[in-house]
């Protein structure tokens, strides 16, 4: 079996829209939550969400891009840019049959289907779709798009498991480039979900927060007294490549990649288990491929949406695998760009990767009073990074459908 290593991280936040200041405002404890500005929201409960911050589409694509595809395919596009002038990847010099793309996002093209929507409902029932309707609200596109790009030929494809989308993803390129059946893989998610329809949805599944008279302190995972979750925008990417591909072509490598658990809850659609049993299974299965124990663990970025049922499960989850005297330091990325959706596994996946790589645990923030039953229980950093030599680190996702994905790292 071949070992996977990360050699390139791009990412586009509501708290940056570039990997190093995604990384200096998350270990900062900055919030990227504020009034939603991309539509009306008079009649809406929830008024605020974590949007982009100082950028436009229009600076970075051409017209006709514009017109074909999604935003979250765009945004896809811009986080991968990165990633691969982060990695230093010359395609050119590297055999294209044996790179892939597994590319992931919870929603796809909403925000154009809303739009088409919305336009033929307003008009005098004529269809007037534009051509590029299917192609744009596929959920797969993005992957396919990013392979066009650069003319990859490898394996691609798009898993979809809700909020735990590209943790999957991360999953799936890790065991092909696991059974040698690629050199490298461009991985991650997307996501552009802030609108009427996501928002409308959500609020009436009664999952946001409503905490609209101080929305930069709605997300507070943990917190006793937390209402729901922010919706954030925006995506990841990671280049993973099997070790001796990155040897060979001299790739920085920032971390490894050495287990990953994916398993179900079995519960309910919207709900996590009560006592988290397939978060278990989950977080139990990574260690396992990774060949690690519990107790080795320094750090979790948990999934932590601070929803009152989700946060809860996911903590009864952590003690039944780490235990009641565990010190493994535990903190809540979300807190600081809302919830990605699709895109928050590969993130958050960014965020554990750069913990390691630099021995700084970002915070959780907005948090002031911990859930009493586990406050001693795990280490919790608030509002400041904590420095802490480590070596290996978690990523927990869970999604609508009971869907679980848990994401192991080793420093390199």
């Amino acid at each position: 079996m071949n070992r996977v290593v990360v050699t390139g991280m791009g990412a586009l936040t509501p708290i940056g829209n570039n990997l190093e200041t995604f990384w200096k405002n998350l270990k900062d404890g900055v919030s990227g939550a504020g009034p939603i500005t991309k539509f009306d929201t008079e009649k809406f409960k929830t008024k605020f969400a974590c949007e982009l911050k100082d950028f436009d589409l229009k600076e970075h694509f051409h017209v006709k891009e514009l017109r074909q595809y999604d935003p979250f395919s765009l945004y896809a596009l811009v986080a991968v840019d990165e990633a691969v002038k982060n990695g230093k990847v010359n395609f050119d010099e590297l055999n294209k049959d044996r790179i892939g793309v597994i590319w992931g996002s919870g929603n796809g093209g909403i925000q154009t289907f809303q739009d088409q929507m919305k336009e033929y409902c307003a008009g005098d029932g004529t269809p007037r779709f534009t051509p590029f309707f299917i192609p744009r609200i596929l959920v797969d596109i993005a992957s396919g798009i990013i392979s066009i790009k650069y003319g990859l030929r490898g394996v691609n494809f798009c898993p979809v498991s809700a909020c735990a989308t590209s943790n999957t993803a991360i999953i799936e390129a890790f065991n092909y480039l696991k059974w040698g059946k690629a050199d490298m893989i461009i991985t991650g998610g997307s996501e552009a979900a802030i609108n009427e329809a996501a928002i409308g949805g959500f609020s009436s599944a009664k999952a946001l927060s409503t905490r609209n008279d101080d929305p930069q302190s709605a997300s507070r995972p943990f917190d006793v007294n937390r209402d729901g979750f922010v919706m954030g925008e925006g995506a990841g990417a990671l280049i993973l490549e099997t070790y001796e591909h990155a040897v060979n072509r001299g790739a920085t490598i920032y971390g490894e990649i050495i287990g990953g658990g994916m398993a179900a809850d079995a519960y309910h659609l919207t709900g996590t288990h009560p006592e988290g049993d397939g978060a278990v299974l989950g977080m139990n299965e990574a260690l396992r491929e990774g060949g690690i124990t519990a107790d080795q663990v320094d750090y979790i970025n948990m999934h932590a949406t601070s929803t009152p049922l989700g946060d809860n499960s996911e903590l009864i989850s952590a003690k039944r695998v780490f235990g009641e005297n565990s010190k493994v330091t535990i903190s809540a990325t979300k807190s600081m760009t809302g919830h990605l959706l699709g895109a928050a596994g590969a993130v958050e996946a960014i965020a554990c990767v750069m913990a390691l790589h630099e021995g700084m645990v970002p915070p959780t923030i907005n948090t002031k009073e911990i859930e009493p039953e586990y406050a001693g229980m795990f280490d919790f950093p608030l509002n400041k990074a904590v420095p802490k030599d480590m070596t290996y680190a978690m990523s927990n996702t869970f999604g609508f459908g009971g869907h679980i994905a848990s994401v192991l790292m080793k420093k390199a």
